[in-house]
């Protein structure tokens, strides 16, 4: 946990993400960390890792490319690009905060255990550094609303370096699918149901062996008012603390009752 407020000016902030090291997200991110501060550093991945969620490569080594004196590209997932960062990299001053994204496309849902954007936050956080994912929600081939984030984002940065954030939590936030002028404001939300993989594509290969691809589609849950599905549907910027344990209390006095053997 950090004692706010989080001096922004002064910080040390690392930006990371699941898209690339040459995704115009991360170029997004950048420019609103440095209208922070002046100290921004971003490790990524060398290619695109969406869906690796919070994987760590362990069966192979892995290798860091410089891009300059602050631009660093690894062969790995978003996990290692921060833990790298971390533990190598800035390791003679660790980041005071870790920034992810933007990804294109939303992170609501389900799409948080998958998706890695999420989990270059969720290590920035297991790593005890305040950590905030962004996601611009976007249609598959439109073009993607980036002034809205770039608009909003620096704002959302400094409001939650106000507050005390306990262990193990993150800030997850998905700007809608709205020029910046249209969105309605923030709302802070819960995490909804939207799970990924509603629909299979089945194809041949040349030799007539099938092959299948994992669709975009999702089943959506728009009934709970407070998910961050429906706010980013209703037009508002969706702020939700995630937390890392995932223990569910409400299960352990029952289970403590059935395994007591006296």
């Amino acid at each position: 946990m950090f004692e706010p407020p989080l001096d922004l000016s002064a910080a040390r902030i690392l930006v990371s993400n699941d898209d690339g090291i040459h995704a115009t997200g991360i170029k997004v991110l950048e420019r609103i960390a440095r209208s922070l501060s002046d100290d921004v550093w971003v490790v990524a991945p060398e290619t695109e890792q969406s869906g690796a969620g919070h994987s760590l490569t362990i069966a192979r080594p892995l290798r860091i490319r410089r891009l300059d004196d602050r631009h660093f590209a690894v062969d790995g997932t978003p996990t290692d690009s921060v833990l790298l960062a971390v533990k190598q990299i800035m390791k003679k001053r660790p980041p005071d905060l870790v920034l992810s994204g933007i990804n294109r496309g939303a992170n609501l849902g389900e799409d948080i255990t998958y998706s890695g954007t999420i989990a270059a936050a969720m290590e920035g956080t297991l790593l005890g550094i305040p950590s905030i994912a962004f996601s611009q929600m976007a249609t598959y081939d439109g073009p993607t609303k980036w002034a809205t984030a770039e608009h909003f984002a620096a704002g959302i940065v400094r409001r939650l370096g106000t507050l005390s954030w306990g262990r193990n939590i993150l800030m997850n936030v998905n700007f809608p699918d709205l020029p910046a002028g249209e969105a309605r404001g923030t709302v802070i939300t819960r995490q909804g149901r939207r799970k990924i993989g509603s629909l299979l594509a089945e194809r041949l290969d040349p030799r007539g062996k099938p092959y299948y691809w994992i669709t975009t589609q999702r089943d959506e849950d728009m009934s709970a008012e407070d998910s961050d599905i429906r706010g980013v549907n209703d037009g508002y910027i969706s702020i939700t603390p995630l937390y890392m344990d995932l223990t569910h209390a409400g299960s352990i006095p029952a289970l403590e009752r059935a395994f007591d053997d006296g």
